[in-house]
């Protein structure tokens, strides 16, 4: 018996491929419809997976479960670094420099509590005294410092918890980096006065405010990340979501009494430390990095130029270096504490 040609069973495996591809969209689109936050975290698993690194979860002292990404050293004696995000941000805006610090050391990037995929919890404090006792704790767990202290880095908001971190858990942190960080009272410009006048200059609720956002923060528009479609507008109602959770933080630590609280405090960091601006910084002004200097005269002050508040995203080489240089030379005479933690 003959048998019949393939193209007798072409419309048949047409039809079923169409049906096919259609329950797909139709699955695809009930799982946005159920968790619209997926395709944003679908793109930052592809970044992690491209990055290397894994990705774990911890609950630190029965309080807030912590989502965070970490990087094997090639050396097992590495020192540790954990970088903090700023204010809307979030772990995958270390991502350059981390890749750039590749295998030098172990890096660990939490999402802070209330950010990102880490916990938040309702009526909760998550200003610069809670998030550093929160970071406390945190750094130690032992899956985090393994009984070493660490390299902590901290970027605008994440850099004034690193501040207030090593000043006031010095057992914890060998040496603290503190870029484009929050915490004192820095030069006026646009954004301190929206600040002070009880606005969100981060505020994002369409596309216009997206792109003010993202051209407060990017000097270098080539810097900015790629969202691929539907992404934009995923993002743009995620943030609208959390409009009331950036304002209640921004009163917080923009216009409450612990809004200066880490610079205050910075006198008390005796550890080496690293002080990296950008000259175009809108949001906090480089005149903030001299007030820190005054604080930590020990302090090695990198002054970066052609890039704006996302320095770590902006010229991620640069700052990846100037943070191995820290580490490797610290300050003359200084050595980082080798003692276990308490």
């Amino acid at each position: 018996m003959a048998l019949k040609s393939p193209r007798w069973f072409a419309p048949r495996w047409a039809k079923a491929a169409n049906w096919i591809a259609a329950a797909i969209l139709l699955a695809l689109a009930v799982a946005l419809w159920l968790d619209p936050g997926l395709v944003i975290r679908a793109e930052f698993a592809k970044q992690r997976i491209r990055l290397g690194a894994e990705s774990r979860e911890i609950v630190v002292d029965n309080d807030h479960r912590w989502t965070y990404v970490e990087l094997a050293a090639d050396k097992p004696d590495a020192p540790t670094i954990v970088m903090l995000h700023g204010y809307t941000g979030s772990k995958e805006n270390w991502y350059r420099v981390a890749r750039a610090l590749r295998g030098r050391y172990r890096i660990v990037i939490p999402d802070l509590p209330g950010w990102g995929e880490s916990e938040r919890k309702d009526g909760t404090d998550y200003g610069f005294v809670a998030q550093s006792a929160r970071v406390a704790a945190f750094l130690r767990a032992p899956e985090i410092a393994q009984k070493r202290p660490v390299v902590l880095v901290g970027h605008s908001m994440g850099g004034g918890i690193a501040a207030l971190t090593a000043a006031r858990y010095s057992n914890l942190v060998a040496r603290v980096a503190l870029l484009d960080a929050a915490g004192v009272r820095f030069k006026d410009n646009q954004f301190g006065i929206d600040v002070l006048a009880g606005k969100n200059p981060f505020g994002v609720s369409d596309a216009a405010s997206l792109e003010h956002y993202l051209a407060t923060v990017f000097h270098n528009r080539d810097a900015r990340p790629w969202v691929p479609w539907p992404t934009t507008s995923l993002y743009i109602a995620q943030r609208k979501r959390d409009a009331a959770f950036e304002q209640r933080v921004l009163d917080r630590i923009g216009r409450g009494d612990e809004r200066f609280l880490p610079g205050a405090e910075a006198a008390y960091i005796s550890q080496p430390a690293l002080l990296l601006w950008c000259r175009q910084d809108k949001v906090i002004d480089p005149s903030a990095m001299t007030l820190y200097a005054e604080r930590i005269p020990q302090a090695s002050q990198v002054l970066l130029d052609g890039c704006g508040h996302m320095s770590l995203m902006e010229r991620p080489g640069e700052t990846a270096e100037a943070i191995a240089m820290m580490i490797e030379r610290g300050a003359p005479g200084d050595a980082p504490p080798t003692g276990e933690l308490q």
